[in-house]
């Protein structure tokens, strides 16, 4: 098979299955290397980055999946149902970026860092697939352990959870003294 048959393999199989598939069970079906069917995912994101196109591919990790491009969605809801946007409020975001940069975490390590309960937020995320329950800690009770998901890496728009910003070292200083501060202050109450 030349590799303009192994792309257009590659692209029938994204297009049909909708959701993301790793590089491995494209190179199998392929009947070639990991190295050169990410080579030639690449190519094909490469293509569909012109204008165009209304979709792109996009990599997820170890994966690859068809989207539609962002400037497409106010043609795309004149024919299909428009999809329930996410209301993310200051305490969701923040349980996220906690699980984000922390995972695997369990809901009582987020409550720590917190300092208040993050049932609500933990099951909004849950609800809107940005997280997902990745097995049980080995401690007593079992915790539940929390992680992103792919759906998450969508939204943000990163391939990887090691794409996320690193996290300023001093104002992550200034952050522990705020807290300790705040501490100390509803402890006098």
């Amino acid at each position: 098979m030349t590799d303009k048959e192994k792309k257009a393999v590659l692209e029938s199989i994204l297009f049909a299955m909708g959701d993301s598939v790793e590089v491995s069970k494209l190179a199998a079906v392929i009947e070639d290397d990991e190295e050169n069917t990410r080579k030639l995912l690449l190519q094909l994101k490469k293509e569909y980055e012109t204008d165009t196109h209304g979709i792109e591919l996009l990599e997820l990790e170890d994966s690859f999946q068809f989207a539609t491009k962002s400037g497409m969605y106010d043609y795309l809801i004149k024919i299909a149902k428009a999809p329930r946007k996410m209301q993310l409020s200051d305490s969701v975001i923040e349980t996220l970026s906690i699980v984000a940069y922390k995972q695997p975490i369990t809901r009582l390590e987020v409550e720590s860092i917190r300092g208040v309960s993050s049932d609500y937020a933990i099951n909004k995320l849950l609800e809107y697939n940005l997280i997902c329950e990745l097995g049980r800690k080995d401690a007593p009770g079992k915790p539940l352990l929390f992680g992103t998901t792919e759906e998450f890496l969508r939204s943000f728009g990163v391939k990887s959870i090691r794409d996320l910003p690193e996290i300023d070292r001093v104002h992550m200083e200034e952050f522990k003294q705020e807290a300790e501060e705040e501490i100390k202050l509803s402890l006098k109450v």
